[in-house]
C-alpha cells in the first residue's frame, strides 16, 4: 500500500538482435535466454512482447559482410532496415520501434566510427556516416534513432539529417553519458565485436570515474536537440541516473546492460540468489533512482511474470 515505487511491463523496452543469413534464433552463451533473431523469430518475438505488454524494442544488427566504415548500417536493404520495414508492417505504431545507432557492429575494425591512420577513431568524419544510418533506419520505419557511438556533435548531424529528408517526427535517444565500461563483454559476443589489435574505447566513451562529465555531455546532447537521453550501464551508475533526473525534464532512459543482466543470470543459475526477486529488485532501483524506462534483456520474462501475477 504504501510502496513508493513499482515496476510495470510498460516501464520496459526490449534489446533485441537480428543477425543476417539464418534461419533460425542462435543462443548467446555469455547471455542466457537471449539469441540472435532471424528476421522471422524476431516477427514473432516483437508479437509476444507487445501482447505481454511491452511498448517498445530496440533493434542491434549482424550483419554477413563487414568493411571498415561499417557501410551495412545505411544500406536500404541491411539488417536493420529489413526488420524496421516487417515490424513497421506487422504492427504499425503499436510498438516503439527503435535502432540503436552505431557503426561497431558492422565495422571490420570493430570501433564506433572510421578509423585513421593514427589508429584513432576520426569524430567528424564519422559524424556523416551517423547521419545516413539515421535516414535509413528512419526510412525503413524507425519511430526512434539512438546513437551510441559518443561522437562529440553526433545528435546536431543526425538531427540535421533527418530534418532535411523530412523525418521531423522522428525522434532521437541519446546515449548521452555511456560509460567506457566493464560490463559490455556479453553484448559483443551478440554482436560478434571485436575491438581490433586489443583496443579500447577509451577514447570517445567516458571515464567512469567521472560524473560532473555526465552532466555537461547530457547537456550538450539536449541542447543539439536530442529528445531523450540514456544513462548506460544503470545499476553500477544509479548516482548519474539520479542527477539527471534533477536536472533535466526530458525522457531520462537506463540501459541495464549485458554484464548486468549476466550476473543475474549467473548467480540464479548457481542458486546463490533468488533470480526472479533479484530482477524485479533491480529494475525497480533503476526506476527508484529516476528513470523513466529501462532498457534490459528481462524485458520479456518480467512482463510475463507481471501478467501472470508475480510478486513485485
Amino acid at each position: 500500500m504504501v510502496a513508493e515505487t513499482r515496476i510495470s511491463a510498460d516501464d520496459l523496452v526490449a534489446p533485441l538482435f537480428v543477425r543476417e543469413g539464418i534461419d533460425e534464433p542462435v543462443p548467446i552463451d555469455s547471455l542466457p535466454g537471449v539469441v540472435q533473431h532471424s528476421q522471422g523469430s524476431l516477427r514473432a518475438e516483437v508479437e509476444r512482447l507487445a501482447g505481454l505488454g511491452v511498448p517498445g524494442i530496440i533493434l542491434f544488427g549482424i550483419p554477413e559482410h563487414k568493411d571498415d566504415e561499417g557501410s551495412e548500417a545505411w544500406n536500404p536493404d541491411g539488417v536493420v532496415q529489413v526488420a524496421l520495414r516487417n515490424l513497421r508492417a506487422d504492427l504499425g505504431d503499436d510498438v516503439v520501434l527503435m535502432a540503436d545507432l552505431c557503426v561497431d557492429e558492422y565495422t571490420s575494425h570493430g570501433h564506433c566510427g572510421i578509423v585513421g591512420d593514427d589508429g584513432r577513431v576520426d569524430n567528424d568524419a564519422t559524424l556523416d556516416l551517423y547521419a545516413q544510418a539515421a535516414v535509413a533506419q528512419a526510412a525503413a520505419g524507425a519511430h526512434i534513432t539512438a546513437p551510441s557511438g559518443m561522437m562529440d556533435g553526433q545528435v546536431f548531424a543526425i538531427r540535421e539529417a533527418l530534418d532535411e529528408e523530412e523525418f521531423v517526427d522522428v525522434s532521437i535517444l541519446a546515449y548521452a553519458a555511456k560509460y567506457a565500461s566493464s560490463f559490455y563483454g556479453p553484448f559483443r559476443d551478440a554482436v560478434d565485436v571485436t575491438i581490433a589489435d586489443g583496443g579500447n574505447r577509451n577514447g570517445y566513451q567516458q571515464d567512469w570515474r567521472n560524473a560532473r562529465e555526465a552532466m555537461e555531455e547530457i547537456r550538450f546532447d539536449l541542447s543539439e536537440g536530442a529528445d531523450m537521453i540514456m544513462v548506460k550501464p544503470a545499476v553500477a551508475y544509479l548516482d548519474i541516473l539520479t542527477r539527471a533526473r534533477m536536472e533535466v525534464d526530458v525522457p531520462l532512459a537506463a540501459y541495464h546492460v549485458s554484464g548486468e543482466y549476466a550476473m543475474l543470470k549467473a548467480a540464479a543459475q548457481n542458486g546463490w540468489i533468488d533470480g526472479d526477486v533479484a530482477a524485479i529488485e533491480t529494475l525497480t532501483a533503476i526506476k527508484r533512482a529516476g528513470a523513466d524506462f529501462i532498457l534490459t534483456y528481462l524485458a520479456g520474462e518480467v512482463a510475463e511474470r507481471l501478467k501472470s501475477g508475480g510478486a513485485l
